[in-house]
Parts: C-alpha cells; structure tokens; sequence
C-alpha cells in the first residue's frame, strides 16, 4: 500500500511551504492539490493556482510524488496545460502525476462564460482531452513540424512541444472515473485509476459501490486485453460521508477495507480547523509508524 495527501491550496506560501515539506517528511509517497478555481463551500475562501502551487512544492521537495487531484478540461486547454505540465515535471525531476477527470458542474464549468453540458458531452470532451494530453506529453520530435489535431472540443495546429519528457514515455496519468468512458479512458490511458465512490452513497453503501467499480474496472480492462493488475487503483478515503483522520482508528480500518478491494493506494485530505476534513495536525504525527505497519 502507498499512501498520498491531498492538502488545500488556501494558504500563503510560507504556511503552505511548511505543509508540504511536513508531508515529505512523514513518510508520505505522494502529495496532491485540487485542481479548481474555487470550490464548493470554500469559494469565498482563499484558493490559490494548482501549477504554481506544485512548481512551488516541487523546488522545496526531492523525493515524494506530486500531483493534480484532479485536472480536466473545464477551464484548460489541452496544448497549454501540456506545456505547463511538462515544466513543471521537469523542475520537479520526473516526480509529477497527472490526476485527470471529466470536470464536474460546478463553477469551474462555467466561469468561462461556456453553457452547461450534458453529461454526454462531458463524456466525449474528456475522452479528446485525454487523447491530445497522451499525445503532446510524448513530445515530438526535433525537426517534426509540431502537433497538429482538430477536434470538436480543441485543436491545435503545429503545437511545439520539442524535448524529452521527464518521464518515460510521459507523464505518468492516473484517471478518475466511475462511468463506462471513464473506465475504458483509464484502461487504455492510464497508469492509474482513481475513485472516489458512488456520489452520494455512505458507510458500507459506499464501500459496495468502491467493490463494484473495481470490478468494472477489471471487465474493462479485460475486455480491451489488457491486465488489469498492471493498472494502480487509488481510493480518496475521505469521500464516503466520514473524516479518514478523525482517529488512528478510523485510518487503519479504512485503509484495510482498500486493501481487501485490491486499492494500491490510499489518499487522505490534510485536517483543516473547520468545515470540511475538518481534524487535528497532531495526529499527522502517528502517521510514519502507522504507515510503515501498513506497507508490510
């Protein structure tokens, strides 16, 4: 089992700072940020950019993984965030995770001035998404004229994306998804698959809907040839109506139950003092030995 955290991005960078060096330090194997422009019940709250936020945590970290939780195509075009993503893999010496969704229909779906799509529509909007991001994160080559694509939701013509990627063939994509396009998208794309469960659903209603997505993850690997054990599986352990840090307690059994369901990794939100994972930074610091019992 590995383990991740996903720590807001509302604070100035010298309590920021401290938060992400902290999460290398306890042990953590990777560290994540929302990838909105506002969220939820926090929108009236600070809330910083994603890519500065983890060019940021990239300079002042050497070792523990990075990652968007989650990107998508609500407010991002595909060659430019390409280009963003690759520097900051760069700077961050090959460490960055490209957590990547259908964008929700929230206010990031419409900030822009864009109508509210159907749900078909953001279906077929992620699945080119991702195609563009799997082709202009290989690179081209020097001399290649660029990449080029027209699509319905974006196209780009000569795209420059001259180098080699940090990571081999590219960045590595780790795609959430609970519907069929989503599923097939991870399957093919994806060196990962992460869940957050059946929206809505708590307690063991959450936990049955976590078992079946995997095991629709498993059909639709196998049916598109591929193993599905060479796809890693995420779980945000802190979307089924409860606080995964609320206690040792609670930690250590959530993340058993992942393990039952073949879950590779686990991912909890850094304790806030109010609101939302609303918990103590105290108990953080049992986190090391309580990993280290759970990787064995």
């Amino acid at each position: 089992m590995r383990f991740g955290i996903v720590i807001l991005p509302q604070d100035s960078w010298p309590v920021a700072r401290r938060r992400w060096e902290e999460a290398e330090r306890l042990g953590f194997d990777h560290a994540w940020t929302y990838d909105h422009l506002s969220w939820r019940s926090l929108a009236d709250q600070p809330w910083h950019a994603t890519i500065p936020t983890l060019t940021a945590a990239a300079v002042v970290t050497s070792r523990i993984r990075l990652g968007t939780f989650v990107s998508s195509p609500n407010f991002r075009h595909p060659v430019t965030f390409a280009k963003e993503i690759a520097t900051l893999d760069d700077i961050a010496g090959g460490r960055f995770l490209l957590g990547v969704g259908s964008g929700g229909t929230g206010f990031d779906a419409t900030v822009l001035g864009q109508p509210e799509y159907t749900p078909k529509q953001r279906s077929e909007r992620f699945r080119e998404f991702v195609t563009h991001l799997d082709v202009l994160l290989r690179h081209e080559e020097p001399g290649g004229g660029g990449i080029s694509f027209s699509g319905e939701w974006a196209s780009a013509v000569a795209a420059r994306m001259v180098g080699v990627p940090a990571q081999q063939p590219r960045v590595p994509f780790v795609i959430a998804a609970n519907g069929p396009t989503g599923l097939r998208l991870a399957a093919t794309h994806g060196s990962g698959w992460v869940t957050t469960g059946a929206d809505g659903a708590e307690g063991d209603a959450w936990w049955a809907s976590v078992a079946a997505l995997a095991h629709r993850l498993d059909d639709t690997a196998l049916a598109l040839g591929r193993d599905p054990a060479g796809i890693d599986r995420y779980l945000s352990l802190d979307s089924g109506g409860s606080y995964s840090l609320r206690s040792m307690a609670a930690f250590e059994d959530a993340v058993g139950r992942a393990a039952s369901l073949g879950f590779t990794d686990v991912i909890c939100h850094w304790p806030r003092s109010s609101g939302v994972y609303t918990g103590s930074e105290a108990v953080l610091e049992q986190m090391p030995a309580v990993m280290r019992r759970l990787r064995t």
